[in-house]
């Protein structure tokens, strides 16, 4: 019974920095980007659904 012997202390501070680190670069995505950035993204997910809205069918149409 030769098993690898762990410390279990350096494997929470691995498993921890490892998740800080997925965190951050989350954060990097999200709050990295430039007002101008934001303010086009915004706009773009704005019309976005707009037209989506727009293509939709209510019950009782006659298109198509």
């Amino acid at each position: 019974m030769s098993g690898d012997v762990v410390n279990l202390r350096m494997a929470r501070k691995r498993r921890d920095r490892a998740v800080k680190e997925a965190d951050a670069e989350r954060n990097r995505f999200e709050h990295g980007r430039s007002k101008s950035e934001r303010n086009l993204a915004r706009a773009r997910n704005d019309k976005a659904a707009r037209e989506h809205e727009a293509s939709r069918r209510e019950p009782g149409d006659d298109r198509g």
